[in-house]
């Protein structure tokens, strides 16, 4: 594993503990500069693990709770008259930084959600004819919770597309939940006192070392074979688009890169897809009866593809 990515999850881990792999995974969509959509169940560490790869960064946080009277303003600003100049000021939004914690996206009206996803999507804000950009690197992490869906608006396919990965924590190991009640009353303290192991150049320039990641010709047409076989299945009533297959050959190169590669082999590919792929899919009335969630069926249809021997 390169040095400086283990330095940063060794910084994170003084609060998450036994998620490495969730860490990972999040490094890797910040490495090919994409927004990460967490999906889990309340109280396994959404937040608090944000939270810490923001204060491991030396970069500006910003975190929006978003509920159904949040409006578009709130996130991306407003301009207003200035009393003493009379001429339009841009006020700042919750959007303006470096790590936006959007909790709870489910839970903003359509509205609010799209304009956020806008500025996911172009990395810029536009009010009244004035352009803002947004600094660099900027990354939106959103959390909802798949349990609780009264009072939520289903993100449309459309825009959870724009997530470049959907992770899920999971329950802790015994072991580790172990850990986590005997430290339970200080964890809160320890994020607090995160230090940043890493600037915000830094993290451009892993993002410049990424690009420059060596792709072979036989992982590019094992990454399409993936994705044309989700559109051929008769378990999947709509397949990845080539927006997928884009997002899947970026996290690709990303998670050899976090692994100390210049190069991408196919256990790359394999390690990312699920998270990168299954939930720009929706599954068809058969695939639904034979899988009890797209990632299984994503599991299944990726078997049928023959995975290149060599490719270094």
């Amino acid at each position: 594993m390169d040095s400086r990515i283990e330095k940063l999850i060794n910084n994170i881990e003084q609060v998450i503990v036994g998620k490495t792999e969730p860490i990972t995974k999040i490094i890797t969509a910040m490495l090919c500069e994409g927004h990460v959509l967490i999906e889990d169940v309340p109280g396994v560490g959404k937040t608090q693990l944000i939270s810490a790869l923001a204060r491991s960064v030396d970069g500006k946080f910003n975190r929006i709770q978003l509920t159904p009277d949040i409006m578009p303003s709130d996130i991306v600003g407003f301009s207003m008259v200035n009393q003493v100049t009379h001429e339009l000021e841009y006020k700042q939004g919750a959007a303006m930084c470096n790590f936006l914690l959007a909790d709870e996206i489910n839970r903003a009206s359509p509205k609010s959600q799209s304009s956020l996803l806008e500025v996911m999507e172009e990395h810029q804000i536009s009010i009244d004819g004035q352009t803002h950009i947004l600094p660099t690197p900027f990354m939106t992490l959103a959390t909802q919770n798949p349990v609780e869906t009264y009072g939520t608006y289903h993100l449309p396919e459309a825009q959870m597309d724009r997530f470049v990965m959907k992770i899920s924590m999971g329950y802790p190991a015994y072991e580790d939940e172990l850990h986590i009640m005997e430290n339970g009353e200080h964890s809160s303290n320890r994020a607090k006192m995160l230090t940043p192991v890493m600037t915000t150049d830094d993290i451009s320039q892993l993002i410049e070392e990424v690009k420059k990641v060596e792709v072979k010709p036989s992982v590019r047409k094992y990454i399409l074979d993936i994705v044309t076989a989700t559109r051929n299945s008769q378990y999947v009533r709509l397949g990845v688009s080539p927006r997928g297959s884009i997002a899947l050959l970026r996290t690709s190169k990303a998670y050899a890169f976090v692994n100390g590669r210049n190069y991408v082999v196919p256990d790359d590919v394999k390690a990312v897809m699920s998270e990168t792929l299954a939930h720009r899919m929706i599954l068809s009335p058969k695939g639904k009866s034979a899988f009890e969630s797209n990632e299984q069926a994503l599991q299944g249809i990726s078997m049928t593809v023959q995975s290149p021997v060599e490719a270094q």
